[in-house]
């Protein structure tokens, strides 16, 4: 059985996107890279470009699943607005294609990727560039790439519970 997850690494002017498959517990890379939204264009004309190619990512290879990071606390109040309609549309583009939605923190992200729950961005995209033995060429795509393994080791996690469970 295969699994396909697509991670979101959501941000107003970059978010990146990584999709990896899981067969057999083996890794492999799909796709991945980021959306450059420019600082100029209004901010509905940005979530409409995020939108339009998560939708496309979402049909030309349907995931079992959507990982996104969860809400951290920003410093200042317009960016953690804009990362929140950012962090809406990707719900609402995986609602609509019916893809399950998964939100980790930045923590539990590192401890499963990594193994070290403060480890830094050079040290995510290494790890990242190892499991899937490829080159990352960016650290939004990374990241993105990292929430897409974290689930996948979370529901392999699962699995193997449930799997054990009594009946």
């Amino acid at each position: 059985m295969s699994l396909i997850v697509l991670g979101v690494d959501p941000g107003s002017r970059v978010t990146g996107y990584g999709l990896v498959g899981e067969r057999q517990e083996c890794l492999y890379h799909l796709d991945s890279g980021q959306i450059n939204l420019p600082g100029r264009l209004p901010q509905s004309q940005r979530l409409l470009r995020i939108y339009q190619r998560l939708t496309e990512l979402l049909e030309l290879q349907p995931p079992g699943a959507l990982a996104v990071e969860e809400v951290f606390l920003a410093r200042n109040v317009q960016s953690a607005l804009k990362l929140g309609q950012v962090r809406g549309v990707v719900m609402l583009a995986a609602a609509q294609a019916g893809v399950p939605v998964f939100e980790y923190s930045p923590l539990v992200l590192k401890k499963a990727v990594v193994g070290y729950g403060q480890a830094s961005k050079d040290q995510v995209k290494m790890m990242v560039e190892q499991l899937l033995g490829q080159t990352v060429t960016n650290h939004n795509a990374a990241d993105a790439l990292a929430l897409s393994i974290c689930h996948l080791f979370h529901d392999r996690q699962q699995r193997l519970i449930s799997d054990q469970s009594p009946v």
